[in-house]
């Protein structure tokens, strides 16, 4: 049988239990004259009237009884197909582990997460937040995030972000009394904030990239911790300049706590994504994060 076909029958049955035109279409949502010209042409095609019309009543023939007595148990069978089908969707439940950076977390994760728990009810999320790299195998997490990177040869990455750059920021009381470097070589001049990883315990050493040319400036300066937000705090406070990623900084910079310095030395990188193990057979609860999560690009 071919689609139109099946489309006819559809509509024939339509007409058949709405008992007129009228309501058929608007149950259809097509036009009177289409639904009348899609009966004509099944009636033709079957070469047997199929309905009685009068100015006041639209009946089935005895041919259209049988036909649409015929016809009501499969379409009742496709119906009931698909409400299985659609509640199985919202009945995917288990629990996703997830291993993340705070900042995911709070930017990226929980606004998706949140609206996706919501409605489906049976779904647990777990977000574990921590700043080293976890292996995710070993630990038994569903996934891990962190910032686009090489990743293990057996881990799939999923974009849940868009690109980040990283900021050189000051507070404009400190850049009044030191002024702005001009190029990062004269970092080392400057009161700078560092920022010491919690995953190898070494100091960060910025980076820097301009026309193809990448430069690494180790810095020195009254302070170090080993979190971004605190980095943040000290340079609020006029402590030195921090260099961070911008998404930690927008509302600051967007309200003039904070004055942003060589942003031509600052490229864009490949922001958040999801990663989980390739060899691992994906679960319901998995894949519907995952769709929720990835990243589709600005509207």
């Amino acid at each position: 049988m071919k689609r139109d076909e099946l489309g006819d029958l559809v509509a024939f049955l339509a007409v058949v239990e709405a008992g007129g035109f009228t309501r058929a279409a608007a149950r259809l949502g097509t036009s009177q004259s289409a639904l009348s010209h899609t009966i004509q042409r099944l009636e033709a095609r079957l070469g047997v009237r199929l309905l009685h019309r009068t100015t006041r009543r639209v009946a089935p023939t005895e041919a259209g009884e049988t036909l649409a007595a015929a016809l009501r148990p499969g379409f009742d069978g496709i119906s009931d197909a698909v409400a299985a089908v659609q509640g199985q969707r919202d009945r995917v439940g288990g629990t996703v582990r997830i291993s993340t950076s705070a900042q995911a977390a709070e930017a990226l994760l929980w606004p998706a997460i949140s609206a996706l728990v919501a409605d489906h009810p049976a779904l647990k999320v777990e977000l574990n937040v921590e700043s080293r790299f976890t292996d995710i195998v070993a630990e038994r997490f569903d996934a891990g995030v962190r910032l686009g990177e090489s990743l293990e040869a057996d881990m799939i990455a999923v974009r849940i972000g868009p690109d980040m750059r990283m900021a050189l920021v000051a507070a404009p009381g400190h850049v009044a009394r030191h002024g702005l470097p001009a190029h990062p070589q004269e970092l080392t001049r400057h009161a700078c904030i560092n920022l010491r990883f919690q995953t190898l315990g070494n100091l960060y050493a910025w980076e820097f990239a301009k026309d193809g040319r990448a430069l690494t400036v180790r810095v020195e300066g009254p302070l170090i911790f080993n979190t971004a937000p605190l980095c943040r705090a000290a340079a609020l406070a006029g402590h030195g300049w921090a260099y961070l990623p911008e998404d930690h900084l927008t509302a600051d910079l967007a309200e003039g706590r904070l004055i942003r310095a060589l942003s031509d030395w600052c490229p864009a990188f490949a922001g958040y994504h999801l990663y989980y193990p390739s060899r691992r057979q994906m679960s319901p609860a998995l894949q519907l994060v995952i769709d929720r999560l990835r990243w589709r690009g600005a509207s």
